[in-house]
């Protein structure tokens, strides 16, 4: 990640939820008055958008570990281990509410940037997603979107993504990758340190080149587990495996293009505003398709802040987008300045509305899969639209 957007990351996140001990403070937010704690005011109900789709959406957890493999970042911790939250299209008024995320995690999350006494752990844990364990299937097979978050954060980052994409017809996959978020619980009440942030802050941008690589190995096993000859019982019906793909925020992003090039499984792949610190291949992706989707300030053509996009478009040889969007921020393709917004913060370096934010990432990802999944004509990624002035297409449509 570099400096500006490890600088802005952590304000919002500071800010609103807290970030990851691999994101450093730059702002104190404000304390409690003496004598006073967050339980001496009923805890807000935070909420993420109601999904857009046609279907219900079902949540489960899946916990996997690739016996063939160590960690990379701890060896001596033994087989490298996933855990997925997987969505998918489910039947209306089936199973029962699913959490945001556990109130362990979010006091996790809260406690690693100081923020126990400010924001109440069980409102964050207790935010609506919309998403139920325990429905019931929907008929069909459908394909199948894997998602990665950035550097340090959790798959619970890209929920209100990952739940509307299922409402709209797909299996998804969002990963957490083991020793690489202080946030997360393993089963058996295991909270891994984040040891993949120790190595970076030793090897800089190669130890994150090597992140990405890590983490296609880790999608591939997860194609193994969710689409091989063997795959998880309760999920083998639902999954087209001819049609997979893969999108990803900040470092996440450039993991979809490592895990394409490495995996011709994965036909699609979506980068939002992540550095490709692992390159495109010189002889680019097999012709599949790709979209960049970054921020106006940092992404755009012939910027010099993070000049591998204009390195790497160059490289993709299928059909491609270059996407940014005025206003956001590094954060903007996440959940958290949804989150924020409700909690009466804002960022004042990405002054795009929190609803805006919400409702481009949504739109651009889903059509991009749609089309390419799919097989759906998408006026959206045709070029700039009345209803999207925030976006520009930054280079020529091939």
């Amino acid at each position: 990640m570099r400096t500006r957007h490890r600088a802005v990351a952590a304000a919002l996140l500071v800010l609103a939820l807290g970030a990851t001990a691999a994101t450093p403070a730059v702002a104190a937010p404000p304390r409690p008055a003496p004598g006073t704690s967050v339980t001496d005011a009923p805890a807000p109900q935070l909420r993420l958008p109601a999904p857009s789709g046609p279907y219900a959406v079902g949540e489960s957890t899946l916990h996997l570990r690739d016996t063939g493999r160590t960690d990379p970042y701890v060896p001596q911790a033994g087989a490298r281990e996933l855990l997925v939250s997987v969505f998918h299209p489910g039947r209306a008024g089936t199973g029962e509410r699913a959490p945001y995320m556990s109130t362990r995690e979010a006091e996790l999350l809260l406690e690693s940037r100081g923020l126990g006494g400010l924001v109440a752990p069980e409102a964050v844990g207790a935010t609506e997603t919309y998403a139920r364990t325990g429905a019931v299937p929907a008929r069909g097979r459908f394909p199948l979107v894997v998602l990665s978050p950035g550097f340090g954060q959790s798959r619970f980052t890209l929920t209100a993504l990952a739940t509307d994409l299922a409402s709209r017809g797909y299996v998804v996959a969002a990963v957490d990758h083991a020793h690489e978020s202080v946030a997360t619980v393993f089963p058996g009440g295991r909270v891994l340190p984040c040891a993949a942030c120790d190595y970076v802050e030793r090897a800089g941008d190669a130890g994150l080149a090597e992140v990405a690589r890590n983490r296609a190995r880790d999608v591939s096993f997860l194609l193994d587990r969710l689409t091989g000859g063997h795959p998880v019982r309760r999920y083998a019906s639902m999954i087209d495996r001819r049609h997979v793909g893969m999108a990803g925020h900040s470092i996440g992003g450039d993991s979809a293009a490592s895990a394409m090039a490495a995996d011709r499984r994965v036909r699609a792949g979506v980068n939002m505003d992540g550095t490709f610190f692992d390159p495109v291949p010189a002889a680019g992706l097999g012709g599949r398709p790709f979209m960049m989707l970054g921020t106006e300030a940092d992404h755009a053509s012939g910027g010099t802040f993070d000049t591998t996009w204009d390195r790497d478009w160059a490289r993709l040889d299928g059909w491609k987008r270059w996407l940014t969007v005025a206003g956001a921020g590094h954060f903007t393709f996440t959940d958290l300045p949804l989150l924020a917004a409700q909690l009466g913060i804002a960022d004042p370096s990405a002054p795009l509305p929190a609803d805006r934010s919400g409702d481009i990432t949504r739109d651009y990802v889903a059509a991009f899969f749609d089309l390419h999944l799919k097989g759906l004509p998408q006026p959206l990624l045709a070029g700039p639209t009345p209803g999207n002035p925030e976006v520009t297409f930054q280079a020529p449509a091939r």
